[in-house]
């Protein structure tokens, strides 16, 4: 906090801060003058009518009444990541849509409108990077006009928590009444330890788990893949987005005979970058090891093309895997959401 010469508290930021990112501290109550303070970090929003808004790396926007304020002050962007590779969140985010290719797309200006008959919110959202080449409100109707010619509700994917992320995009989104339905964070890590490791996960029997489990790498996703899939009834436009990227890889664990699979996953090489996702396993193998042995196989191929970085994205309340890929060696990059139009604009 800011401390004054005399070892005061004081507030150093004013509306025209906007934009920046900074560190409060308020009263929880502000009628009681030794009541209890709470600290936030984050990016000022906005500040109206005597409100501030504060958006957190986690994408949660927190309102604070100025006159509860006993300090503030602007802080320097988020840190860097000290451990893996460096990337900024555009390069994430562009690598990612590369991964996850739309049916159709068209430009908006620096924004991409992206739409695949409803299959996943990435592959049916709008990435708005850069300047759409209108003011927000008319960008905004015409992404609204856009998916309702397709029959969809319109989605903005947004980033936050790291530097030159979009909260105030967020901010501007949640004032006009969008509303946020998923969060996840996007993590990265270097790509050799993830080939290195052969281990059955954390807590699992060594005993109970199969030997040397072979995994089967394909081009294309067959049915057996398509079976363990948690995304049932996959159409051809599904399809397509699966097999989108530069260089996709599926692997598959087969299960006992004429079952399905006991474990599957895809990977996507962009450079220097491979990609996981769909890493899943049949609840009857799981902590088993096959995960591990799933990316192990992936990022061995990975490797062999050239790429040295990893990423994937995690929902922020899937606990398990977290715990996996923590013990992977990635870790948290930055936060992004979903944020969906207003119910009476979609009605």
């Amino acid at each position: 906090m800011e401390i004054s010469a005399a070892g005061r508290l004081e507030v150093r930021i004013t509306a025209a801060d906007v934009g920046k990112r900074v560190s409060v501290r308020r009263l929880t109550d502000p009628g009681v003058t030794e009541g209890k303070f709470t600290d936030t970090v984050g990016v000022l929003t906005s500040w109206d009518d005597g409100v501030l808004v504060i958006t957190r790396k986690s994408g949660d926007s927190v309102r604070i009444d100025a006159s509860s304020l006993v300090a503030g002050k602007v802080v320097p962007p988020a840190p860097a990541r000290r451990r893996g590779p460096a990337a900024s969140f555009e390069e994430l985010s562009r690598i990612a849509a590369r991964a996850w290719r739309p049916v159709e797309s068209e430009r908006l200006g620096d924004w991409e409108l992206r739409a695949a008959s409803g299959f996943t919110r990435r592959a049916n959202s709008v990435l708005p990077l850069g300047d759409p080449g209108l003011p927000l409100d008319a960008a905004l109707d015409a992404v609204r006009r856009w998916y309702a010619e397709r029959g969809l509700p319109a989605y903005a994917q947004t980033a936050t928590g790291a530097e030159g992320t979009q909260e105030l995009l967020c901010g501007e989104l949640e004032r006009r009444g969008w509303v946020r339905e998923v969060t996840a964070e996007l993590w990265i890590g270097a790509l050799a330890p993830l080939a290195d490791v052969a281990a059955p996960d954390a807590g699992a029997s060594v005993s109970s788990a199969p030997s040397a489990p072979s995994v089967v790498l394909a081009r294309s996703a067959d049915e057996a893949w398509l079976s363990r899939y948690q995304r049932k009834g996959v159409s051809e436009v599904a399809l397509k987005v699966l097999g989108s990227g530069p260089s996709v890889w599926f692997a598959t664990v087969p299960g006992a005979s004429g079952e399905a699979p006991a474990a599957i996953g895809r990977c996507v090489v962009d450079g220097r970058w491979a990609g996981f996702a769909a890493v899943e396993v049949d609840p009857a193998w799981r902590r088993r090891g096959l995960a591990t042995t799933v990316m192990a196989a992936l990022a061995r191929r990975a490797l062999d093309e050239g790429a040295s970085a990893a990423w994937l994205q995690v929902e922020a309340d899937n606990a398990g895997a977290r715990a996996l890929y923590g013990r992977l060696g990635l870790g948290a990059h930055h936060a992004y959401h979903h944020y969906r139009e207003p119910r009476e604009a979609s009605s």
